[in-house]
């Protein structure tokens, strides 16, 4: 079982800037991918940016050139820095991790979640 606890979201104004972090714990034999959705109120859950293990990102295009993703392997430990945040940002942000569990013989792949992190911006 993998755990994902998010950190960093908070109340913001426009045109500001968050960093969020998700730290990710349990019995990773590695992660593949590591990203961040988000759901604002009264809509569905939306990609915000993915980023594999060999530091590929993806992003989604209203937070392009605003928002960078990154990760340290390491401490599988997985970074959202926003800029230019505007209202529209406005969400619960939720960290996402696929990859494999236990060892090399006996890995099973998980896909795990984080419980949200709330990002807010005022106008």
């Amino acid at each position: 079982q993998v755990q994902l606890v998010e950190s960093g979201g908070g109340l913001v104004q426009a045109g500001g800037s968050l960093r969020l972090s998700c730290a990710a714990s349990g019995s990773i034999f590695t992660i593949n991918v590591m990203g961040w959705h988000r759901q604002a109120p009264g809509k569905q859950r939306e990609l915000v940016a993915t980023i594999t293990r060999a530091n590929s990102a993806n992003y989604a295009d209203s937070v392009k050139d605003r928002f960078t993703i990154s990760r340290d392997n390491a401490k599988n430990t997985v970074y959202l820095q926003m800029n230019s945040l505007n209202p529209d940002d406005t969400a619960v942000y939720y960290c996402n991790a696929v990859g494999f569990t236990g060892t090399m013989a006996t890995r099973s792949l998980f896909n795990s979640w984080g419980q949200g992190t709330q990002v807010t911006v005022s106008s």
